[in-house]
């Protein structure tokens, strides 16, 4: 077995040398390689001299200077390489064969045109990725080598079980996972975008829209690109029998919080922008992915919690039918003090409040006699909890204040009348 590996290697490499020596070592090939690399010397020295004179006339701008190293230097190099060949072939092709100079200009051809189409791409290192590989087998399929390479790997089989899969179908499988998972991302990319838009769908539906779309577009991806390999999609039936045990036992928490978020989206209990408050946390609903719950604060402190939390711990929603929040804002005034006009003051210490509805109207009840002074509440009503709801609160209770001592109306402090009777100090309330 060994020695007939041996072999076919020693055989593969006495050809592999024949070839080289055909197509590069005799005469007319060196000749067509320095032709090439002149035209290639040639074409960059040209690119520099224009990008000189564009410099010239539209000065040193960054966006001149970013379409340089971007885009303009080479496609042109590529370009003005492509003439200076196709031409150099056509004065040297009634004199000798031109296999290089054709197998070079068509290179070229084929990497300006993939050039072109990645540049269109916004991610640089993907475009870069499928640049490199889409020029590969083009340049393999020019070179006449793209059929034997591809005969070669379908041949090497590796037996999984009663499946053969051939090293060509695992290739094949890789390039069209990342192929159609990166379409999958790119279209719930865009699916999202366009339910953002539609601003006539509630926010809980969108999101779940978004999520659903998501996940069936990844598995579609996934079991297009289990079928470029070869491999029966009805033998995943036991794995993911298995695959699910695992993950009820293992992933448990993930899965939970999973469900949890699909279950927040069907009920909508809560969903983006509504102000809530759980766990000592206020703040804003800002996404709900699929494992937590982001929460902005007022102070711009984003908590992440977790999806199951949500559903089994108390939570305040204070804008989940409507976002009319009413404050109620207790006030001690002292028995001397004008008790009517004291309420009065409050309710236009609140009225003075931007953020405070004139309809409800607040109200000022008095709620008992205390043992210092009368028990008033103010009740206003607000329907922008997001922007804060104890920030309103100070600001009320400070307009009071400045009212309060304005128009000479106390606030009560506890006292305490010593009475000495019999030698014996007794304490005594007043």
């Amino acid at each position: 077995m060994e020695a007939d590996l041996l072999e076919q290697l020693t055989g593969y490499l006495l050809q592999s040398w024949a070839w080289v020596q055909t197509n590069f070592l005799e005469p007319e090939r060196l000749i067509e390689l320095a032709v090439i690399g002149i035209a290639i010397l040639s074409s960059n020295f040209t690119c520099k001299w224009i990008h000189h004179g564009i410099l010239l006339v539209a000065g040193d701008h960054p966006l001149v200077q970013k379409a340089d190293r971007r885009f303009l230097h080479p496609v042109l190099t590529a370009l003005i390489s492509i003439l200076l060949i196709v031409t150099a072939r056509l004065l040297l092709e009634p004199f000798m064969a031109t296999y290089l100079l054709n197998v070079a200009a068509s290179l070229l051809t084929a990497w300006l045109v993939i050039r072109l189409a990645v540049g269109l791409l916004a991610n640089r290192e993907l475009a870069r990725m499928i640049a490199g590989g889409a020029w590969t087998l083009a340049a393999l399929n020019i070179m006449g080598l793209l059929d034997p390479i591809t005969t070669v790997l379908d041949e090497a089989q590796l037996p999984l079980g009663d499946v053969h899969i051939s090293v060509l179908d695992i290739f094949t499988g890789i390039i069209s996972f990342g192929f159609l998972m990166w379409m999958a991302f790119a279209l719930s990319g865009l699916l999202e975008r366009r339910l953002v838009k539609a601003e006539g769908v509630p926010p809980s539906i969108r999101a779940l829209m978004s999520k659903f779309g998501k996940i069936l577009l990844v598995s579609i991806a996934f079991l297009i690109s289990l079928n470029a390999t070869g491999i029966d999609l009805t033998a995943l039936a036991v794995f993911g029998g298995a695959l699910g045990v695992g993950i009820g036992f293992g992933l448990q928490k993930v899965v939970g919080n999973f469900i949890s978020g699909i279950i927040l989206l069907v009920d909508r209990s809560i969903k983006p922008g509504d102000v809530i408050e759980t766990g000592g946390t206020y703040g804003t609903i800002n996404r709900l992915a699929a494992r937590y719950t982001s929460v902005i604060t007022r102070d711009g402190t984003e908590f992440l919690i977790p999806n199951e939390d949500m559903i089994t711990q108390p939570v305040t929603n204070w804008s989940h039918t409507h976002r009319l929040v009413r404050r109620r804002i207790p006030v001690q005034v002292s028995y001397q003090s004008d008790v009517k006009h004291a309420m009065e003051i409050m309710v236009e210490a609140a009225l003075d409040q931007s953020r405070v509805l004139k309809v409800p109207e607040p109200r000022t009840l008095m709620k008992g006699f205390g043992e210092s002074g009368v028990d008033l509440e103010l009740r206003l009503w607000i329907e922008d909890p997001q922007h804060g709801v104890s920030n309103i609160a100070s600001d009320v209770m400070i307009s009071i204040w400045d009212k309060f001592h304005e128009e000479g109306i106390e606030f009560p402090y506890p006292t305490r009348v010593v009475q000495v009777k019999n030698g014996d100090l007794k304490p005594t309330k007043e």
